[in-house]
């Protein structure tokens, strides 16, 4: 059965929708007759650049990774970089806006891997504990059951808590990815998949988001399937621990479907010529991301359902 947004803003403007979406792509064009409306939270992240391009704010660690990767096997599968633009007194890494050649696309955000934190960030947030009220509320709005007792009459809770938490709802902690948001070509869009967690509500979600075309799903699987052998040969992503980082996939109505890796933020190298298997479970201190086995699980999912 297909999920249906009964949001309020469902027939209102595209601008409307940037108040209500939490998800982190990019900004969209479509071809020049609409403006450019930011997808992701962050408000001031994004602005418009030269046509085909988009200018997200300045961030060393995703220049640097760009960088890296422009020169590496995974070229074709990222946004084009090029360099530093000033804006309004600002500085913005300048890329390729990937929605410039789909006409009124729908699109999906899957945040890759077993987490979406830093091993530094877990381990900053215990040398300053600090209980948070606005995390405490989160949860509650989510499972009201989860804080315990003293947590409730605290009504805060710690950040490594409340981290560790939030990937355990998900299947960020059952298959290495998860559904962050989704964005179809008539205007509708959810972001509800906190709890989304079995292969079974995957599929569901999936079949939804292509409105059951097979076509568009084993064009999808390709994709994956040229991304995967691409980061098994890729030396920047074995030796970087890549957390927060997502996979953005479009297709629109004439059958174009693309798949790229977005997000480099927290992509980090690695010291003292470490390298990752991004397959082993993440124990503190291995760095292990996951990120190979969500997309390994995504892409049997992807196989299964072009199958059946």
């Amino acid at each position: 059965m297909k999920q249906r947004d009964r949001s309020p803003y469902r027939n209102k403007p595209w601008k409307k929708l940037k108040s209500m979406v939490h998800w982190s792509p990019f900004v969209v064009s479509f071809k020049k007759r609409y403006p450019w409306v930011q997808l992701a939270g962050h408000a001031g992240n994004f602005k418009a650049g030269d046509y085909g391009r988009i200018l997200k704010k300045f961030c060393p660690c995703e220049q640097q990774s760009l960088e890296r990767l422009m020169g590496d096997s995974l070229r074709p599968h990222v946004p084009a970089y090029f360099g530093l633009a000033q804006r309004d007194g600002e500085c913005y890494n300048q890329m390729e806006d990937l929605l410039a050649n789909f006409e009124t696309p729908s699109l999906m955000d899957c945040k890759m891997g077993v987490r979406t934190y830093l091993e530094e960030e877990l381990e900053q947030a215990r040398q300053r504990p600090r209980l948070r009220r606005d995390m405490y509320e989160k949860m509650v709005a989510v499972e009201p059951g989860a804080p315990t007792p003293e947590e409730h009459a605290q009504r805060a809770v710690l950040k490594p808590r409340y981290m560790q938490w939030r990937e355990s709802l998900s299947s960020t902690s059952t298959l290495g990815f998860r559904i962050e948001g989704i964005k179809k070509a008539d205007g509708t869009c959810s972001t509800n998949f906190k709890k989304t967690r079995l292969p079974e509500q995957v599929v569901q979600a999936l079949g939804d988001f292509v409105d059951g075309d097979r076509t568009i799903l084993a064009t999808y699987l390709g994709r994956l399937e040229e991304l995967r052998a691409a980061l098994e040969q890729s030396e920047v992503f074995k030796t970087h621990e890549v957390v927060g980082s997502s996979l953005l996939f479009v297709h629109d109505q004439t059958g174009l479907a693309k798949v790229w890796m977005i997000d480099f933020g927290k992509m980090v190298p690695l010291a003292g010529g470490q390298t990752l298997t991004h397959r082993l479970p993440w124990v503190e201190g291995n760095r292990e991301d996951g990120y190979l086995w969500g997309l390994d699980n995504l892409i049997a999912i992807f196989s299964t359902m072009v199958q059946n």
